[in-house]
């Protein structure tokens, strides 16, 4: 089963920028409050698309969450999920990178 993604997770838009979780609840935690698909998601220090105009990453749109766990309503994520890193106008950049979590807690 995929490790849960929580606060502490290292994320990275695919230009190397940096993914800030903002949870909306602290209150399920797995040594840090769990992440949901429905949480806020903001990139920093994204370098731009290699080709074009400058175009920046600016937030994750999560496509694919875990498909049983729930923290309230809400379907938390895994390192299986799917995150589509988006510029300003919504336009996508690519797939939001998961490079570290927690090993402790999983779910599915």
């Amino acid at each position: 089963m995929p490790a849960l993604l929580t606060t502490a997770s290292t994320m990275m838009c695919p230009h190397g920028g940096t993914v800030i979780a903002t949870p909306g609840s602290t209150r399920a935690r797995a040594g840090a409050p769990v992440l949901r698909g429905s949480d806020t998601f903001s990139i920093i220090g994204c370098p731009f698309p290699p080709t074009g105009t400058p175009h920046p990453c600016v937030s994750v749109n999560w496509v694919q969450t875990a498909l049983r766990v729930k923290h309230g309503a809400d379907l938390v994520l895994n390192e299986a999920s799917v995150g589509l890193c988006v510029a300003g106008d919504q336009a996508p950049q690519g797939t939001a990178l998961i490079a570290a979590t927690q090993p402790q807690v999983s779910g599915l």
